[in-house]
């Protein structure tokens, strides 16, 4: 009976012979070199993948002279020929077809460097071949790298850096400049006692106002000074001169401390719209790890602000020279002198902004003295320019005057005020009660100090800040009529200030109580000071102009100017604001020189009415502004004297 299994297949052994002397003779013209078949093409492709992939096992390789070379040999010379610019082989391209005389070839490949910074270095060179019978195998010499290599020659980098461009003010000029620094230092041989050195230094670092950010870290100062030479220069930082004034009794003759004056870029002042501007150093070990291709050690580079994000533009382009070298005796590489390749440094490109110099030195003035997280932004009514942006103490980059989010309080009766008086629910004389409290859907709002006024006109209600006027007004804007007043002064637009601003976000439907809420700048609405600044101007103006920032280059999409708001609204709410400087919660500025319009404002940011940040809002003259003071209670004990600071520091022309 047959078997429904398959027999085994059984081998033939003549036919295993030949397939094995078969790809023997295969596998021996490989490595002779590749067959005349079609030419030296094969040899040439062969070569240049070899070349690029460092295995050069494919191809048969003869010097000049015709005696055969190792394919390791040769893949080792291309790499150390290559030196610095081995780790990123070149794109080798044939141009055109291979020319042969005889039993020589000669073909022409483009040779093409990725450098760093994105810079490529071309060139052509000449590959040649000869015909062994019929193999073809490359004529191997330094020269096919490059024609000015010869053998124990490497490539190598030198990189001069670009000269930094500055951020310009409104007038042109450059904010950062060179100022005069004064250098703190430790030299070993003068210490008598290290802990009670750091302690001694700290202590006066510490002391120095406005207080110094980041803080001056001493950690490793006892390990530095360990291991530096006596007569060393350790260095502990750089302060500006009227800092190293405050505390030089202090320093001055402490064991060891030595001081060295010099000049480094810097800023007007120390605090100058260092949110907004940022700050430039060197590369850090994380600008390193992140952009290996662009940046090197001692680079400058910009951290935050306007500064890192515009970092591209601001330092341009390195310079790139591909340079010779040689090892000399002990196998140390040194230059030849000769240079293959250079692209000349380019320089940066400078940010012009509206940025004005005494605006903002008043700004950082006014706020200099707040110990909270504090905010001031000014806006030249007349084209919508910030000329200040002031930050007050608070981590290093927070840009609270663009970036904050949080409620406005009451001077976002600004903005229901409008609303008021585009629908005609109001007039400047027309009466509107104030009490004490006043209830919505069980919700009981009150007054500051829980005072009251009765029956009175209007403008009295928004000069002292009525809660409970505005709270029963309410329902005449509607669900979105609060959204709208608001987006007619540029709130919650799309804006493009060529830096990230948050333009607000306004209530909008929600309950009658937190319509209620939202009336008076409780609630859901958030807004920024710059949100709040621009709102201000647009009132001022009369219609609504995106605040700008940078003139070159120029936002791409800033936001298109408002409609013109209604002439008789807008001067019956201009002539509120003056109210409030007058006779109401903004009367410490009454004296101010000029003629000084504004809102105050009380903003409650968690369940506990104590919990409150402070606003003033306003503008004299052509400078409208909003001051903004975290967790700073009563804006008549905050917010107002920081603005009469500002306004007394501004010239009034």
């Amino acid at each position: 009976m047959p078997s429904s299994y398959p027999r085994p297949h059984r081998p033939n052994p003549v036919r295993r012979v030949v397939a094995a002397l078969t790809a023997a003779v295969l596998m021996a013209g490989v490595l002779a070199g590749c067959s005349d078949d079609d030419g030296p093409d094969s040899t040439i492709a062969a070569f240049l993948a070899g070349w690029r992939s460092g295995d050069l096992g494919a191809v048969g390789l003869i010097d000049p002279t015709g005696n055969k070379l190792a394919s390791a040999e040769v893949s080792r010379a291309i790499k150390e020929l290559s030196g610095e610019l081995a780790a990123t082989p070149p794109t080798l391209t044939r141009r055109g077809e291979p020319k042969v005389q005889a039993d020589i070839a000669t073909t022409t490949v483009q040779v093409e460097w990725n450098l760093p910074g994105q810079t490529r270095w071309t060139y052509d060179r000449e590959v040649r071949l000869s015909r062994a019978g019929d193999q073809w195998q490359v004529i191997w010499d330094p020269k096919v790298v490059h024609e000015g290599l010869t053998e124990g020659d490497r490539l190598a980098l030198r990189r001069d850096a670009s000269t930094r461009a500055g951020v310009l003010d409104a007038a042109g000029q450059p904010i950062v400049t060179p100022r005069p620094v004064v250098r703190v230092g430790v030299q070993p041989d003068g210490v008598t006692d290290i802990k009670k050195l750091v302690k001694d230094l700290d202590a006066a670092f510490k002391a120095i106002r406005p207080a110094l950010v980041p803080a001056v870290d001493l950690t490793d100062l006892p390990e530095r000074v360990a291991k530096a030479d006596p007569g060393a220069f350790v260095e502990v930082v750089s302060l500006r001169e009227e800092a190293y004034r405050q505390i030089k009794p202090r320093i001055y003759d402490l064991p060891g401390t030595k001081f060295t004056n010099d000049k480094i870029d810097l800023a007007p002042t120390r605090e100058f719209a260092r949110a907004l501007l940022g700050t430039v150093d060197a590369a850090q070990a994380d600008d390193l790890a992140a952009h290996p291709d662009r940046y090197v050690v001692g680079d400058l580079v910009g951290h935050g602000g306007l500064q890192g994000r515009y970092d591209e533009r601001l330092r341009g382009g390195p310079g790139l020279t591909v340079v010779v070298e040689r090892p000399a005796e002990g196998g140390k590489l040194e230059p030849t002198g000769t240079e293959l390749f250079r692209r000349e440094p380019q320089p940066g490109q400078a940010l012009k902004t509206t940025l004005d110099v005494a605006v903002q030195n008043a700004a950082d003035g006014a706020l200099r003295a707040e110990p909270r997280r504090s905010a001031l932004v000014a806006l030249r009514i007349s084209d919508g320019a910030v000329l200040g942006a002031a930050n007050g103490p608070g981590p290093a980059g927070e840009n609270l005057a663009f970036d904050a989010q949080v409620p406005p309080g009451s001077t976002f009766k600004m903005v229901s005020t409008l609303g008021f008086l585009d629908r005609g629910a109001v007039t400047l004389d027309g009466p509107v009660a104030c009490p004490k409290t006043f209830t919505v859907d069980g919700r009981s709002f009150k007054n500051s100090d829980n005072f009251e006024l009765g029956s009175v006109p209007f403008r009295t209600d928004f000069a002292k800040s009525c809660n409970t006027a505005f709270a029963s007004l309410a329902p005449k804007l509607g669900g979105d009529g609060l959204a709208a007043a608001g987006r007619s002064l540029g709130l919650e637009g799309q804006w493009d200030l060529g830096t990230d601003a948050f333009a607000g976000k306004v209530s909008t439907g929600g309950s009658p109580a937190e319509q209620a809420a939202a009336s008076f700048g409780q609630g859901t609405t958030l807004v920024s000071p710059l949100a709040m600044a621009g709102a201000t101007a647009a009132v001022a103006r009369g219609r609504f102009e995106q605040p700008k920032l940078l003139l070159d280059p120029a936002p791409a999409k800033p936001a298109p100017p408002g409609e013109q708001l209604k002439p008789e609204s807008v001067a019956a709410l201009r002539a509120m604001m003056r109210e409030v400087v007058t006779t109401g919660t903004g009367s410490a500025l009454k004296d101010v020189p000029g003629e000084v319009y504004g809102k105050t404002g009380t903003a409650e940011y968690d369940d506990n009415p104590a919990h409150t940040h402070a606003w003033f809002v306003g503008w004299r003259g052509d400078v409208a502004f909003a001051v903004f003071v975290e967790k700073g209670g009563a804006s008549t004990a905050s917010a107002v004297p920081i603005a009469e600071r500002f306004l007394r520091a501004l010239p009034t022309s």
